[in-house]
């Protein structure tokens, strides 16, 4: 890891050499392609191409791997065992909530993968990505992660940002914050996205420093249902920022939220989460300073298709203080380690935040948020598959526990919907503030 950049100068593209390195002896993402020593990573082979027998195009995607059985289970009574492998998080679960918290570990399965076009235009961004001189922008970069072959912490959070993630997208999905004894009220949302910088064609120039579009709709309960937001998130949002505009039934009007970002409370999360951990990370970088801690080896949620799995309720799912974790999955991944520490005279309620990015695929795993004193307040996760519809490797239910009040936030509770649509054919049009006003007079 020598020669790592202080986050704020401009990083400099690798030189041909090293971007050659890509397909080579690393994937095309920038990952090792071989697998550990120890032989507990296996080497990546393309990662989860072919969806298994049994599945046809707009079905939920179903278990790829429905033989597979825990190696082992980590509890509080073995932590010492597997501690080498385990976050600080991690640790501070099992050791908060004992017996009922458990972490199911399988075989590891290298499933990301994402189109071919994709793979190639990590290529070019190796050659020509850079950071904007104040860090919180990019240039000479399009599509996909700038920076396939990182020198810093900076360019790892801008790769998970700006990773791929489809072109379009539509689903319906429901978050809730469970009480502690486990009872909840889940709030149904339709995610409409359109990523401008992920079009096939489109050039940086000409998406108006765009990275997507985003409305959504809360469906139920009824005292918040009608209620939209609008986001059009932005790549320099220090020189540009992000704009937000919400409605709501009562007032019958579009207003902008110009405070929808930072560490503001996550609208209807009961302070549970601030706006810049929806997604594990989102937003400018420019509150923090990043560095980068290296790689690690590490026991992280992957290829969660159980809990995406249609046969699984939301009362399958949520317990009290936890997510039901025989439904999760657990493997060891090799993932990229990321520590921010808040700048001085900045204002946020974490004051150090910890991230361990997968090296396949540039999503954010798991983080960990301190507080003020220094003190492990909240940890989150993200549990991921590889989709089929479009190959792309993200989030289906994304947790965040709040280790002071017992509580948390859990997204992605979406028993009875219809898979994600990656191709609803979205017009930039339709995500403009006036399309949203219509949409709420409806």
């Amino acid at each position: 890891m020598a020669g790592l950049l202080v986050a704020g100068e401009v990083a400099a593209k690798v030189p041909p050499v090293e971007a050659a390195r890509l397909g080579a002896d690393l994937t095309p993402v920038g990952a090792e392609r071989a697998g550990n020593d120890a032989g507990t990573i296996p080497p990546w082979t393309g990662g989860l191409t072919t969806p298994p027998a049994g599945w046809q195009p707009g079905d939920v995607e179903i278990d790829p791997f429905p033989g597979d059985k825990p190696l082992f289970v980590i509890t509080s009574d073995n932590l010492a065992e597997h501690r080498q492998y385990l976050t600080d998080g991690h640790v501070a679960m099992l050791e908060q909530y004992g017996g009922a918290y458990t972490m199911p570990v399988f075989q590891t399965r290298r499933t990301a993968s994402y189109p071919e076009r994709v793979y190639d235009q990590l290529r070019e961004n190796a050659l020509t990505a850079e950071l904007l001189e104040n860090g919180n922008g990019v240039r000479n970069t399009i599509t996909t992660s700038p920076f396939p072959i990182p020198r810093d912490g900076l360019e790892v959070i801008w790769n998970h940002i700006l990773r791929y993630r489809g072109e379009e997208v539509s689903y319906r999905s429901a978050y809730a914050t469970p009480t502690t004894g486990g009872s909840y009220n889940p709030v149904m949302t339709e995610y409409n996205y359109y990523f401008a910088y992920s079009r096939p064609g489109a050039k940086l120039a000409d998406i108006d420093n765009k990275i997507f579009y985003l409305r959504t709709e809360i469906l139920s309960p009824s005292a918040l249902a009608g209620t939209i937001t609008l986001v059009h998130e932005t790549l320099d949002q220090v020189r540009s920022p992000r704009l937000a505009w919400r409605y709501e039934p009562g007032s019958r009007r579009l207003r902008r939220s110009p405070n929808l970002a930072y560490e503001t409370d996550l609208p209807n999360t009961s302070s549970l989460r601030t706006v810049d951990q929806k997604d594990m990370y989102n937003g400018a970088p420019n509150q923090y300073d990043w560095e980068l801690k290296g790689k690690r080896e590490l026991y992280m949620p992957y290829n969660a298709y159980r809990l995406h799995s249609r046969d699984n309720s939301a009362d399958d799912i949520i317990r009290p203080n936890h997510i039901n974790q025989e439904l999760t999955r657990y493997e060891l991944h090799r993932v990229w380690v990321v520590e921010a520490t808040l700048r001085t005279g900045i204002s946020h309620v974490y004051a150090r935040r910890v991230f361990y990015v997968d090296e396949d695929s540039w999503q954010i795993l798991a983080s960990e948020e301190y507080d003020q004193d220094g003190k492990l307040w909240r940890v989150s996760e993200a549990h991921n598959i590889n989709y089929y519809g479009e190959p792309v490797f993200w989030t289906t239910l994304e947790a965040t526990y709040d280790l002071k009040a017992g509580r948390y936030y859990v997204d992605g509770l979406d028993d009875g919907q219809a898979a994600y649509n990656f191709n609803p054919g979205f017009r930039e049009s339709e995500f403009t503030a006036s399309s949203a006003r219509r949409a709420a007079r409806r």
